[in-house]
């Protein structure tokens, strides 16, 4: 049998190959979330800060949806691998109802009020909890959208048709950006919506993505066969579904708990903190996100060769992966500390915004660095099926370091102390990181030389 390109091509290029695509991906979606806060920004500094209030809940309704897809991808792929034809189809099936009927609870919440109560709980500023339940009243009603979006793009890519995905993703992007400013601002004929009309924008081109997604998988992914009896519910199917996607919902839902309880300690000094907190959390995404796709594209590389026992091969490309992560990383830090009055004028900064963002980007940049370490590192868990690693360094970074150390230094009173707890909470993550490597050196990688000479 000829052998996987991923035992026999040069680990470099391989390692790119496999990343590129998602990669520029993860860039288009980076450039979206950039562009889509760049037109609110436009309406008020009120209107940004309310759509930065609003994202914790928008990336637990991600995080709902992702985490369940990662478990489809699992279910199916095993499946389709094992040659059991129904039991990927109920995958398929049972899985697209389990995010649509997420997205009806989702709707459900928000007609109940929880949109409101929501922001309101981050802020008590009237305008800003105005503008952040407008937005979020209706990404919250419409989130089907998105549950679909991720579902089918999912199904594309446990089947091997990333291809597709790219186009799904990069053309639902780009719908948001072209109808952003026509919605907000009334071009074209249309009525000038506001902060309701980016929400509208969004909810418009995740749609229009599903739909794309949708015929995708029915025209060109036969490995899924769509009727009505796939999408009913089974108990076994629904329980392997989440066996392996709550982990996944846990990891993704970490952010939305991070950046809810920094909102809240930045409030306290003032909304403009919180407004640059998220003019900054926008920003990051061009560099963490590309890194994040490297990622994807290591884990199958390193896994395929712990299956084939060349150590060689997982070095290298260990070794690679963390390269690439910090030089992309570093270049981030660069540009954060060079013109950082250059990026927060993308965002109509005020010149209390200026003053407060111009440190903020610039202390906050300096971790970066540590942080692509970490995460390429971080990659070899899941490679290895170590999973639960990755969780306790994500729980570590987020939650039990950044968070008490950001309260701890706003204690001190001056809003600039708080932004060293990111250098504070990714180096606690890199010594958590590097504990667990260690461990999994000694207990995995280090055997695979005395099995392959055995």
């Amino acid at each position: 049998m000829k052998e996987n390109k991923m035992g026999v091509m040069p680990v470099k290029k391989l390692i790119i190959t496999m990343s590129l695509p998602m990669m520029i991906s993860m860039l288009v979606q980076a450039l979206y979330n950039v562009v889509d806060s760049v037109f609110v920004a436009m309406l008020s500094e009120e209107a940004l800060t309310g759509v930065t209030l609003a994202f914790p809940m928008q990336n637990l309704m991600f995080a709902v949806a992702g985490g369940t897809a990662v478990g489809i991808n699992a279910m199916l792929s095993k499946a389709l691998g094992e040659k059991k034809l129904g039991e990927a189809d109920s995958a398929a099936g049972n899985g697209i109802v389990l995010n649509i009927s997420a997205a009806l609870i989702f709707m459900a919440a928000s007609f109940m009020g929880a949109a409101r109560a929501f922001i309101s709980s981050q802020t008590g500023d009237p305008a800003i909890i105005r503008e952040g339940t407008t937005y979020l009243s209706i990404v919250m009603v419409l989130s089907i959208g998105m549950s679909c979006q991720v579902t089918m793009e999912r199904l594309l890519q446990s089947t091997g048709r990333t291809i597709y995905t790219m186009v799904t993703q990069a053309l639902g992007a780009i719908i948001n950006i072209i109808m952003d400013p026509i919605m907000i601002f009334g071009l074209f004929g249309f009525p000038k919506l506001g902060v309701a009309g980016a929400a509208y924008a969004t909810i418009i081109g995740q749609s229009i993505a599903a739909t794309l997604g949708l015929y995708f998988n029915i025209k060109k992914n036969p490995d899924i066969r769509f009727s009505p009896s796939i999408l009913k519910l089974k108990a076994e199917t629904v329980k392997r579904i989440y066996f392996v996607g709550v982990p996944s919902i846990l990891m993704i839902a970490i952010g939305s708990i991070m950046t809810y309880m920094m909102n809240k300690i930045l409030d306290r000094f003032s909304s403009t903190a919180v407004a640059v907190f998220g003019v900054y959390f926008k920003l990051q995404s061009f560099f963490f996100m590309p890194v994040f796709g490297l990622n994807n594209g290591v884990i199958p590389v390193i896994a395929y060769n712990y299956g084939a026992r060349r150590k060689d091969r997982i070095n290298e490309a260990f070794r690679f992966s963390i390269v690439l992560a910090f030089s992309i990383m570093c270049a981030g830090t660069i540009v954060f500390e060079l013109i950082p009055g250059v990026l927060l004028r993308l965002f109509s900064a005020s010149d209390e915004m200026m003053v407060i963002g111009t440190t903020a980007l610039r202390i906050i940049a300096l971790h970066f660095p540590i942080a692509g370490a970490a995460i390429a590192m971080g990659s070899v868990f899941q490679a290895f099926g170590r999973s639960f690693y990755s969780l306790i360094v994500s729980l570590a970074r987020q939650i039990f370091a950044l968070i008490p150390a950001a309260y701890l230094l706003s204690l001190t009173g001056d809003v600039k102390n708080v932004w060293w707890a990111f250098i504070i909470s990714e180096v606690i993550s890199l010594t958590v990181t590097l504990i667990f490597f260690t461990k999994l050196n000694r207990e995995v990688i280090r055997p695979l030389e005395k099995k392959t000479t055995a």
